[in-house]
């Protein structure tokens, strides 16, 4: 399994990286209030909580050829593919526990008692730690985002949020560099679905 873990390595570095440099080229938001991502777009003509705007600082750069563009997204989506892969791999040979309460990841057969659950503030669970196996997106969580398909309008209402499509953040951003997501996203991402019907 060492070859295994130096290849989830290895593509854990170039996701870094190829990541770092796409967030450069395309403006990434957060929402200040339900943390919601949406990447290429200007967010004060996005609604997509109901309760606020969208406000963070982008980040833009436009140092990269289109070309070169390309070849970065295809390539962060590589290892994307082959971080996850790899982590579900390792999940076959060695165990690992998660909590159901909070964020507390343990490699091994059984969970631990070292530090008990819910020690901080804002965790709202207090005692011992409720023990579940780790699945890949507990260790590699895939951060969802609004997809914006051609047929979708400039503005995301909050009441066309059952017609709108998601992928995980890293398939975005690479969509956005003019690179085809895998078809396993495609249902996610809702690519042929019909558009919020205009109010």
């Amino acid at each position: 399994m060492v070859p295994v873990s130096e290849e989830v390595l290895k593509a854990r570095t170039i996701l870094y990286h190829g990541v770092s440099a796409l967030t450069q080229r395309f403006s990434t938001w957060e929402c200040n209030s339900c943390g919601a991502l949406l990447a290429g777009a200007v967010p004060s003509e996005e609604i997509v909580c109901g309760s606020s705007l969208p406000s963070s600082v982008p980040f833009q750069a436009d140092s990269l050829s289109d070309d070169n563009l390309m070849l970065l997204g295809r390539e962060t989506l590589k290892a994307w593919e082959a971080l996850r892969s790899g982590v579900q791999r390792l999940l076959l040979v060695y165990p690992a526990k998660v909590c159901e309460h909070c964020s507390e990841v343990h490699i091994g057969p059984s969970g631990h008692k070292a530090r008990l659950c819910g020690v901080f503030k804002f965790e709202s669970w207090r005692g011992s730690h409720f023990w579940k196996k780790a699945e890949v997106d507990h260790l590699v969580p895939p951060k969802i985002v609004w997809y914006r398909r051609p047929q979708d309008p400039p503005l995301l209402l909050d009441d066309g949020q059952n017609y709108y499509g998601h992928a995980p953040a890293v398939v975005d951003l690479c969509a956005k560099a003019g690179v085809i997501a895998p078809s396993k996203y495609f249902c996610m991402m809702k690519l042929e679905g019909l558009s919020a019907p205009s109010l």
